[in-house]
């Protein structure tokens, strides 16, 4: 329990960003499992899902919901899967 105004305050923008970033990330999740679902049901048309994907991506490491590197690693992956799959992005 937050004994000064100030502690009150933090905790009020902790909550506040707690609820936007479990949004942003929950949308980020649905977007990558799209893309990987696109990928491994029709590669030819897998390209857009996953350049959306990489944008999504740079979205949310541009507004630190997630480590810079980690979407690094995750765009990575996804165009190495696409590659593989046979159609390049």
């Amino acid at each position: 329990m937050a004994n000064h105004a100030s502690a009150e305050k933090r905790n009020r923008q902790r909550i506040k960003r707690t609820a936007r970033n479990r949004a942003a990330k929950s949308a980020l999740r649905t977007e990558l499992k799209k893309a990987r679902t696109t990928i491994t049901a029709t590669p030819a048309d897998a390209t857009k899902t996953v350049r959306e994907a990489i944008g999504a991506l740079d979205s949310a490491a541009h507004k630190g919901t997630i480590p810079r590197k980690r979407a690094s690693r995750l765009q990575g992956r996804l165009a190495r899967a696409l590659h593989k799959a046979g159609k390049v992005a």
